[in-house]
């Protein structure tokens, strides 16, 4: 179950590989550097914090993960959640809220979910990632503009009716800087990919700042010195009342993670033709997520952009995710000092272009224009998010995501009646099937699909239909993959039915694992085994020798 793949990639680790990782890795940690403090000043903690956790995360996701290439570290999925946790409960509550969702994260890949989580609706995931980049671009205005009022409400439509009261108070300069960083991490791309933008924007605003005398807000303004050291966290305020209400948005970090990595090594799948292990992956995310607090980190995941980056510049196994790490562990204390340089309209304008790329508007657009299904799932995500909140949005995305499949289940699943003629065993797997009759007094319950209980109604339907009671009944079930202890309740209400009214009831064409229900059941000897046939025919000749035993009773 646990396999970590970097033990599998250095078996025949070669010196090609080592020179392709380490160039992906230097990349990779220079494009992480700054998303990193910016992600961790978003989340209400310190620059240091954002920088541990993508030394810690970044190292044991790809030591102990189930990708070759998924990078790790701080998350602007977490940003929401994580900030609200910050604010109520301080640092504390982060370390906390942390370990209780690498917790979460562990038990989820014992219990096998990696490989459910991938199948989660893409309109509820469009709807929450949507939701989660307006909530960080709204968050991102009053540092990107400067305005010096006290601080905004915690909601995102009274962010927005805060800055127009204050719309007075921007900082003419600190708003042409944040514009100014948007542009450069925009356009650099273009000029030259193997540098990120929002590095080059750092460099040349902090430029800007310190040689003109701008006056801009900066990390060492509002956060002081920069330690770079790793802390061990205390727990004195720690108490059962505070695991109690973190337990929600622990559980929301730990499902957004889930989502989020998977979602990331099945892209990266893609791109290098290699598979995943994704319930390994969640018990190394669960690892690494407990880890990272204990040294003074937060929660993180794995990262598509970063991934990708890591594709592009060569990364070809976990090895390059490790020198990613050990890449900002050594710019973290070595550089770490020039941190505090850094003005927050910069980092307020990385964040908006991470904002606008998680935004998936091209995805929700699509969506919006497809089935009104759909496109009401995906609103109906949308907009819990922003107004409700994750905590709430979440949990009910996950049901509404079990109804949805449900729903499909039961579309897929039909229940016909036959009185005339059935399709022989063939018929599925051949076009050369022969139809068979059958016998008069006889009638087939044909079922294709699931039978649990969501089709609970249909099987009463199909019954409401006989108009004459028959003397038998064949429930075809060669195409029921599996049966729930709803549908083996009915079916037993439909045989002890049956009886009441002398109808013989015989079972075709049983799968195994059905097989192995109905005998836990005790439906099988009930039933009877002589009246449970493995094909059609079978049964259509067991239909006649009842057939004939009832005409020869007196």
């Amino acid at each position: 179950m646990f396999e970590p793949v970097f033990f599998n990639s250095i078996k025949d680790y070669k010196r090609n590989s080592l020179i392709s990782d380490l160039t992906a890795g230097v990349i990779v940690g220079i494009v992480a550097l700054p998303l990193a403090i910016a992600f961790a000043i978003a989340s209400g903690v310190s620059p240091q914090t954002g920088l541990i956790t993508a030394v810690v995360i970044g190292f044991f996701v790809s030591f102990l993960g189930g990708s070759r290439v998924q990078i790790g570290g701080p998350s602007g999925a977490l940003i929401v959640v994580i900030f609200g946790v910050s604010q109520q409960f301080g640092m504390e509550g982060v370390v906390v809220v942390s370990m209780m969702a690498g917790c979460m994260l562990l038990v989820m890949g014992l219990l096998r979910a990696g490989t459910v989580i991938q199948f989660m609706p893409y309109p509820i995931v469009v709807g929450f990632t949507s939701g989660i980049a307006l909530i960080i671009f709204t968050s991102q205005i009053q540092d990107l503009l400067g305005i010096t009022a006290t601080s905004s409400p915690p909601d995102p439509l009274g962010k927005w009716v805060f800055y127009w009261k204050n719309i007075r108070d921007v900082h003419f300069m600190t708003g042409v800087m944040g514009l100014l960083t948007i542009t450069i991490t925009l356009v650099w791309p273009r000029i030259y990919k193997r540098i990120p933008g929002s590095l080059i924007a750092i460099i040349v605003v902090s430029l800007l700042n310190a040689f003109l005398n701008l006056e801009l807000e900066t990390i060492g303004s509002k956060f002081g010195d920069f330690s770079a050291s790793f802390q061990v966290p205390g727990f004195a305020g720690v108490n059962i009342d505070m695991m109690r209400e973190l337990f929600v948005p622990a559980f929301t970090i730990a499902a957004l993670i889930s989502i989020e990595s998977l979602l990331s090594a099945i892209v990266a799948d893609g791109a290098t033709g290699y598979r995943h292990r994704p319930n390994t992956e969640l018990m190394a995310q669960g690892f690494a997520n407990i880890l990272s607090p204990m040294v003074g980190g937060m929660a993180g995941s794995g990262a598509l952009a970063k991934t990708m980056t890591n594709i592009r510049n060569g990364g070809k196994t976990p090895v390059a995710g490790m020198f990613h790490a050990l890449i900002l562990l050594i710019l973290m204390f070595f550089m770490g000092s020039l941190a505090v340089m850094i003005p927050l309209t910069t980092l307020a304008g990385i964040l908006i272009v991470v904002a606008y790329n998680m935004s998936e508007w091209r995805s929700f657009r699509s969506i919006v224009k497809s089935s009104k299904g759909e496109a009401t799932v995906l609103m109906v995500t949308f907009l819990l998010t922003v107004i409700v909140g994750l905590n709430f949005a979440l949990p009910f995305g996950i049901i509404l995501a079990m109804v949805m499949f449900i729903s499909r289940v039961m579309e897929t699943t039909d229940i016909e009646v036959l009185r005339h003629e059935v399709e022989d065993e063939k018929s599925h797997i051949a076009d050369d099937f022969e139809t068979l009759d059958i016998p008069k007094g006889v009638e087939v319950f044909q079922i294709k699909g699931p039978f649990f209980f969501g089709i609970a109604n249909k099987f009463e339907e199909a019954e409401q239909e006989i108009r004459e009671i028959p003397k038998v009944r064949i429930i075809r079930m060669r195409r029921v993959p599996f049966i729930d202890s709803t549908g083996l309740k009915n079916l037993r209400s439909f045989w002890q039915r049956s009886k009441q009214h002398n109808t013989h009831v015989i079972l075709s064409g049983v799968v195994p694992k059905t097989r192995e229900a109905l005998i836990k059941e005790g439906l099988y000897e009930d039933i009877g085994p002589e009246n449970i046939c493995e094909t059609i025919e079978c049964s259509l000749i067991r239909a006649r020798e009842v057939l004939k035993k009832e005409k020869a009773k007196p």
